[in-house]
């Protein structure tokens, strides 16, 4: 079945992306979050929750902990004066320089068996179940 296979996989990809975020106190969504900001910076809530399909109400809580660890900061969006856009401050994109290259490291070690043409294909069917 294709949930069971990629649930396992999943599992799998979890659960080193867990171990080797712990250093980084850093859970999946935390750093989807922070990686998105990184490279979007300015990025609004609105488009942070659709990019990432999360509730706002969710994203609050988990924006005003990423605060509280002064690992980003909101200004208000150069374009748009109604929005606030959301930033890294430098000890954001110091944690994240440092966490994407242990999570491309970490990937790279969960698909190490499959050839890099495996490997793009797997994420290009990935892609085609859940974008429809």
């Amino acid at each position: 079945l294709l949930g069971y296979n990629a649930r396992r996989a999943a599992l799998t990809a979890i659960g080193r992306f867990l171990e080797d975020m712990a250093p980084f106190n850093l859970r999946p969504v935390e750093f989807s979050v922070l990686s998105v900001i990184r490279h979007n910076p300015g990025v609004t809530s609105r488009l942070l929750c659709a990019t990432l399909g999360l509730q706002p109400p969710n994203l609050v809580g988990l924006v005003r902990r990423l605060e509280a660890r002064a690992l980003l900061r909101r200004k208000p969006h150069p374009q748009d004066g109604r929005a606030v856009g959301l930033y890294l401050s430098a000890a954001g994109e110091r944690l994240m320089l440092q966490a994407e290259h242990t999570v491309s490291e970490t990937e790279a070690a969960v698909v190490a068996h499959l050839s890099e043409g495996e490997r793009r294909t797997l994420i290009r069917l990935l892609q085609k179940v859940y974008r429809g």
